[in-house]
């Protein structure tokens, strides 16, 4: 469930007296620091410089205090795996990922080098229009189906973990939820209030699992609320969450059209096989809605 505030990428710069006073360290990994970005649970990510060329990267950095702090490592280790493999426009490229580990070979620091990008995350702002928001959904859309092509699992996706800027560029971050198609995890991970129910019952994840996390995330920023899942609603075996019992986007907001509404609902049926086949589907239907707003937005104005 970690992620990095998204506040993001603006960096805060420090002179001597703040980098002391928030304890950031002056190098790390051989890169200088040049100030604090932000935390998540486990790790402190920092803007860092190469002082072989001057590039300047997001670095995340994870220090090992006990035993039970070895998930953070290994989240690393897997964001960095599929970040290798996985390259794509909307997806937050990664760079190196760096180990230091005592005289018996146990890991005790590491860190993730990352592309800094100068955005703001979605649970932290909002976009312009209705357009916007959903030209932002369609180029998540993207990167998620190169994910799935690729033969992995988003696992985390989040208004945390959609960062946009000025231009509405688009950069999905965090894979370290990611695991390949149809793991069944030993333990629940994921945000509680974007989990999917397969999630909570700790079932095979598919495409269609990040497809009920998309939904829930597009949910929440067409609502302006947080829909229930079944993790808040509960998670004995008695636990009823029935989608007809939901409210959809257009009851919490009439400002979503019926359309948008109803689709949004598709994505996030408690029966994986009752969702959107995949994100190349989603993405189509998307690029639908965009077109439609547009037109509807220009003729507003």
């Amino acid at each position: 469930m970690s992620s990095l505030p998204a506040s993001s990428l603006t960096v805060d710069a420090m002179d001597g007296t703040a980098r002391a006073s928030k304890n950031v360290p002056s190098r790390l990994f051989g890169y200088e620091v040049l100030g604090f970005i932000g935390e998540g649970a486990g790790s402190t990510i920092y803007a860092v410089s190469d002082p072989a060329n001057g590039q300047i990267y997001a670095l995340k950095h994870v220090v090992r205090k006990n035993e039970k702090d070895i998930r953070f490592v290994e989240q690393l280790e897997a964001e960095f795996e599929v970040g290798q493999r996985v390259v794509h426009t909307n997806l937050r490229r990664v760079i190196a990922v760096k180990f230091n580990r005592t005289l018996l070979r146990k890991v005790n620091e590491a860190a993730l080098v990352m592309e800094l990008f100068d955005g703001v995350s979605l649970e932290n702002e909002q976009p312009r229009s209705m357009a916007a928001l959903i030209d932002i959904f369609r180029q998540t859309a993207g990167a998620l189906h190169a994910v799935h092509s690729h033969g992995f699992v988003h696992c985390d996706l989040k208004p945390n973990n959609i960062l946009f800027n000025s231009r509405n560029e688009v950069k999905v971050i965090d894979l370290g939820q990611a695991c390949p198609v149809n793991t069944a995890k030993a333990r629940i991970q994921g945000t509680p209030d974007f989990i999917s129910p397969e999630q909570v019952k700790c079932k095979p994840v598919t495409p269609q699992t990040d497809v009920f996390n998309f939904g829930a995330t597009l949910y929440y920023c067409l609502a302006m609320e947080k829909m229930p899942t079944l993790f808040t609603a509960g998670r004995k075996e008695n636990s009823i969450l029935s989608g007809d019992l939901i409210r959809t986007p257009a009851q919490c907001n009439p400002a979503v059209p019926e359309s948008l509404s109803s689709f949004v609902m598709e994505c996030v049926r408690l029966n994986p096989a009752k969702r959107p086949a995949d994100m190349a589907e989603v993405g189509q239907r998307l690029d639908v809605f965009h077109h439609i707003l547009q037109q509807r937005e220009g003729t507003a104005r």
